[in-house]
């Protein structure tokens, strides 16, 4: 099959590793992969803040970028959430109708990681090898507007070596929440708190997720830890991506 990467704003300004890493495990599967260089930001940021009217243009822009993949596939949660549940209603609201339609189609064709490797390609055992005690995070997006369930586990159950040990109220938030963080400090440090007494709870080394933003903010939240021996407290965060693509 023939593979767009949407890799996202983050991957591609931040944490390149992840975009690497679902490149490498979609070849590895087989699949021919294709970076469109003229991809930009999707417009989440733009929907969420109430910039609707500034989104349009970046909606026509990804459904003009995309255009004639079988399948677009993003290591995000809340991207493919932006592309699938907000695009077509933006272009809606706008009076742009025939880019509503085209805006549908496109979120059609258009998958977070996990559910593209379950969904699409029937595939759970992606002949991935990780040795290390890991925790998975699942992300409000991919929880609740995606409903990727769990796909996700079910992916990471199949690895070899990993030790994959289940995150107490799991479903709770990790408070980022894009600008919520920043307009919310004090209740998205409080959710934040939760999350990570949860994640030291498990004993991981590793707390995974399938958002780098979750992950970035749960990170910076682990950095100003003061206990282990690996800086911070001692657990990595790591994209679901980067452990699928591992091999040793």
């Amino acid at each position: 099959m023939r593979v767009a990467l949407f890799v996202t704003c983050l991957a591609d300004a931040m944490f390149p590793q992840v975009g690497r890493a679902t490149v490498e495990l979609l070849e590895r599967l087989g699949h021919e992969v294709v970076f469109p260089e003229a991809q930009t930001c999707c417009g989440q940021m733009h929907i969420n803040t109430g910039y609707q009217r500034e989104a349009v243009k970046l909606v026509e822009h990804q459904v003009d970028t995309f255009a004639g993949f079988e399948a677009i596939v993003a290591p995000s949660g809340s991207c493919v959430g932006s592309i699938r549940h907000q695009h077509a209603a933006v272009a809606r609201r706008a009076g742009r109708v025939a880019l509503s339609h085209r805006a549908e189609e496109l979120g059609e064709r258009t998958y977070e990681l996990s559910e593209f490797l379950v969904d699409v390609l029937g595939v759970t055992d992606v002949g991935a090898h990780y040795p290390h005690r890991v925790t998975y995070h699942p992300t409000c997006h991919s929880l609740r507007m995606l409903r990727v369930a769990d796909r996700p586990l079910r992916l990471l159950r199949a690895v070899g070596g990993i030790d994959l040990v289940e995150l107490p109220e799991a479903d709770q938030c990790c408070g980022f929440g894009g600008t919520f963080a920043l307009k919310n400090a004090d209740t998205s440090a409080a959710m934040l708190s939760d999350k990570l007494r949860n994640v030291l709870s498990t004993g991981a080394s590793v707390v995974s997720a399938g958002d780098s933003s979750c992950l970035m903010h749960m990170g910076g939240g682990l950095s100003r830890l003061s206990t282990g021996t690996e800086g911070g407290a001692g657990v990595r965060p790591v994209h679901l991506a980067e452990i699928l693509a591992a091999t040793a």
